[in-house]
């Protein structure tokens, strides 16, 4: 028997001692089935029920005697009137939006179209989806997760490892082989200590968020392995999971525990900017069947399409009510229940728009999201930017978020790669782009990173100079063609020692440059051990020993490995950060003027570093020739000493006995002050 509840019950569906409540949200509808099933193959449901329709567009059922595992979808009618934006099918089973779990992906059919025909026509398809649909899974609501038993680590300190949960294990040797590639293999010892050895403080993942592949992929042979493309927000995706019957929740939180207890956080990218079911011509799995004008923007034009602000075909509405509960339940939920300590929000400027589409962050759902007393104290980063109008706002939003910095990647690759008059750049990029943000944001602001899942690795952003893409089948037409990338001398894989010697140095100063700067730093996931995806710069489609980490170490990349592991140790021990000043100084070791950064020219710098523990000097050669620079005057009794070499990676904590020093083209080295043990003249060195 069932029962309508309460009349503003949480939306999904909630496990009681009698039974389970089940509420929807569905203002246009007329009409909604729950169906249950039992088995997640099964065409055809056990049951049907009717919601009954409560305020606010609400619907709800309880079924006595249901519990957790139960596996479900809804059915919803109403109109099928696209020129109206109305796209109402009952042949259609969908995912309930606020499902915990889902037994998996969609199988690709063409059932799960709503439309018949002609995706510009009016006429509905009568084909019933259910076969082809996973099902949504009743889940019990785990107790609120302990917070982490240390005060949450601060911005200052914070460096990031972004990492895909099957890419970081699926070839790790020492994770077992029936954890590889899960949340479970994830938290292994090995992996672990792995992070902890490498100075990281948290790992920012890559889509969890229970996703789908386009149609388009998988007809072409292919997958959406980055995962930005999803169809249930606040179920943990099934295929990172050792089991997909609903098992997934407890091994996602248990491995959030097992990472909180070894002293790293866990930082969520998640997509609230657009769904799985694309445009006009893409399929009805959630959203679209159950109040298409209420959950996206649809273009007022004709209101058959969609505004496509992602570039994905769609995008959510997060100005109205209906959306913005959908992604403040959502945080909630990963923050309170699943114990995640902050978040990346993809093309984050769609979450600053208003009704008529205008980027103001007052009053928006980022202004609501940071003022939310159940997401006090968590990490907020958003990419600060989309592809509407205007959408490019980097340095635009407000306190407390935190901002991908794009220009800071442009600047150091360009300066490493020896273009001329990047020096200016190169210096706010590494003094945390103060000149982009507002003098009143708390420091530091900017997330810097030379790489990320988007684009080239490390390996292959000293390989290539052109993209390689390929395998994508889309000759050529996808990935960036501004990679800010150089080869010297061959493109690709080569045995020439000169090249391959100049490769490692110009990837040792970029990763240098990376642990001196005052922003956060955030590393990509594998570019420690020399990762390479052949040049391909749009690897998303790719689930396979091109995008996951190989861990088998030859010399080259596990001196690499101990090189990057050196890198940030300094940066702790040094105490680079937001309290970090910074003297620019010319190669004849006297400040740059205005004049001199006008001029832009040489590409080649110093910069002291001032910090509350340490004063170093950090000497950069970005040009293709080698360059003498005067060392400032060291005080009474003291001399310079060698901490850190990209040309010679070894040579640490070695004394300089001398006044200047000759740096290599494309090197970088980091030197402080001892005092001395024994007299010796003025000399110069190679660095």
């Amino acid at each position: 028997m069932s029962r309508p509840t309460d009349p503003t019950p949480p939306l999904g569906a909630v496990v009681d001692e009698r039974g389970v409540r089940f509420s929807l949200l569905s203002a246009a509808a007329e009409a909604v089935e729950l169906c249950l099933f039992d088995s997640p193959d099964d065409a055809v449901e056990s049951r049907r029920i009717a919601l009954q329709p409560q305020r606010d567009g609400v619907w709800t059922t309880h079924v006595a005697g249901a519990g957790s595992g139960q596996l479900y979808g809804y059915r919803v009618h109403g109109p099928y009137e696209p020129q109206r934006g109305c796209r109402f099918n009952p042949a259609k089973l969908l995912i309930d939006p606020w499902a915990r779990a889902v037994s998996g992906e969609p199988r690709q059919d063409d059932s799960l179209f709503g439309w018949a025909g002609d995706p510009h026509g009016d006429r509905p398809s009568a084909a019933d989806s259910a076969g082809a649909m996973p099902k949504s899974i009743v889940m019990a609501e785990a107790p609120a997760a302990p917070r982490p038993g240390r005060p949450a680590t601060p911005w200052r300190d914070t460096v990031i490892y972004e990492c895909h949960v099957k890419g970081v294990t699926r070839l790790h040797p020492q994770v077992p082989e029936e954890l590889r590639g899960t949340y479970a293999g994830l938290a292994r010892p090995a992996v672990i200590e792995h992070l902890l050895e490498l100075g990281v403080t948290a790992i920012e993942l890559l889509p969890v968020q229970q996703f789908a592949s386009e149609p388009t992929l998988v007809a072409a042979g292919l997958t959406n392995y980055f995962g930005y493309n999803p169809i249930a927000l606040f179920a943990p995706h099934a295929g990172w999971a050792t089991v997909a019957d609903g098992g997934q929740v407890a091994e996602f939180r248990q491995m959030v525990d097992v990472l909180h207890e070894a002293g790293l956080e866990v930082l969520l990218d998640v997509v609230f900017n657009h769904t799985a079911e694309g445009g006009h011509d893409g399929p009805t799995l959630s959203w679209r069947g159950i109040d298409n004008p209420t959950y996206y923007r649809l273009d007022s034009a004709d209101p058959r399409r969609y505004v496509n602000w992602s570039g994905c075909g769609n995008t959510l509405d997060t100005s109205g009510a209906a959306g913005r509960r959908l992604v403040l339940d959502c945080l909630r939920y990963w923050v309170g229940t699943m114990g995640v300590d902050g978040f990346r929000f993809d093309l984050a400027s769609s979450l600053g728009r208003d009704r008529q589409g205008r980027f103001r962050p007052a009053g928006s759902l980022l202004e609501t999201i940071a003022a939310d007393p159940a997401l006090a104290g968590i990490k907020l980063i958003a990419e600060p930017w989309d592809l509407g109008p205007d959408g490019y706002r980097l340095g635009d939003f407000p306190a407390p978020w935190r901002e991908w910095n794009d220009r800071y990647r442009d600047a150091v690759r360009s300066f490493w790669r020896g273009d001329r008059g990047r020096n200016r750049d190169l210096a706010a990029a590494l003094g945390g782009s103060a000149p982009l943000f507002a003098a009143s944001r708390s420091r530091p602001v900017s997330v810097d990173f030379v790489t990320c899942h988007d684009g080239f690795t490390l390996a292959d952003l000293v390989s290539y100079e052109g993209k390689h893409n390929d395998a994508n089948r889309e000759q050529g037409r996808d990935g960036s063609d501004g990679n800010h990338s150089r080869n010297w001398g061959v493109e690709g894989e080569t045995r020439n020692p000169a090249i391959r010697g100049l490769r490692d140095r110009v990837r040792r100063s970029l990763l240098a440059s990376l642990a001196l700067s005052t922003g956060v730093p955030m590393l990509s996931h594998g570019d420690e051990l020399g990762r390479t995806q052949g040049g391909n710069n749009n690897a998303y489609c790719h689930d396979g020993p091109l995008t996951w980490i190989d861990w088998h170490l030859d010399p080259e990349r596990s001196a690499l490995l101990d090189f990057c592991r050196t890198l940030f140790q300094l940066r702790r021990e040094l105490g680079i950060g937001a309290a970090t000043r910074i003297t620019w100084l010319r190669p004849d070791g006297t400040p740059m003027s205005p004049v001199d950064w006008r001029r832009g020219a040489g590409g080649a710098l110093g910069a002291r570093l001032s910090t509350p523990t340490a004063e170093t000097l950090a000497v950069l050669n970005g040009s293709d020739r080698e360059v003498l620079f005067l060392l400032p005057a060291s005080p009474l009794g003291a001399s310079w000493r060698m901490r850190l070499s990209t040309v010679d990676p070894v040579a640490t904590r070695r004394p300089l006995r001398r006044q200047s020093l000759r740096l290599l083209p494309h090197a970088l080295v980091v030197l402080d002050q001892v005092i001395d043990e024994s007299p010796a003249g003025p000399s110069s060195t190679n660095s």
